[in-house]
């Protein structure tokens, strides 16, 4: 059995120079909660944004809510910016099947009509189950539906991955 290694901190410094690629005048960073906020906080930091980043939450929007409920409000949706009319980059850790991707577009539009949204991530692991597709992948491999890849952040801001499996039925 192969145990899977991934470089974070590595994979960070790689989805920085994308982002910086990708970024328009005026664009601004919205994080999906939480690996994905954890990212962004890091990006609008490093790269020198102006203002602060946005967080934005899928839990109004999933289509498994009634599957999942509703979790407790520490993942709230906070833009504290006009979305109207504004380039934003989506910051996410890892793209699976595109869901998580939808959702937060949905929640995005409740606030406004952005004039593009782009899609950064740091792995885009496949699996894709609607058609979603990141602007820009810093790592993309193949895991078994059985593994999940999960960011995790240190006490002192570093970021690692933990990858767990899945018990068929849970």
């Amino acid at each position: 059995m192969s145990t899977l290694s991934l470089d974070a901190e590595a994979l960070y410094a790689e989805l920085r120079t994308g982002v910086r690629g990708l970024l328009q005048p005026d664009a601004l960073l919205v994080g999906v909660w939480s690996g994905g906020a954890w990212l962004a906080e890091r990006l609008q930091a490093d790269l020198g944004l102006p203002g602060a980043h946005g967080v934005i939450s899928s839990a109004l929007h999933r289509d498994d809510f009634g599957q999942r409920g509703m979790a407790a409000g520490v993942d709230a949706t906070k833009l504290p910016f006009e979305i109207e009319g504004r380039h934003i980059v989506l910051v996410d850790d890892v793209l699976y099947t595109g869901r998580t991707i939808r959702a937060v577009i949905n929640e995005l539009f409740d606030f406004g009509r952005p004039a593009s949204v782009t899609l950064a991530v740091l792995v885009d692991r496949g699996g894709r189950e609607l058609p979603i597709q990141a602007a820009y992948a810093a790592a993309r491999l193949a895991l078994p539906a059985s593994q999940r890849l999960s960011l995790a952040r240190h006490d002192d801001g570093r970021l690692r991955f933990a990858v767990q499996t899945i018990e068929a039925g849970a």
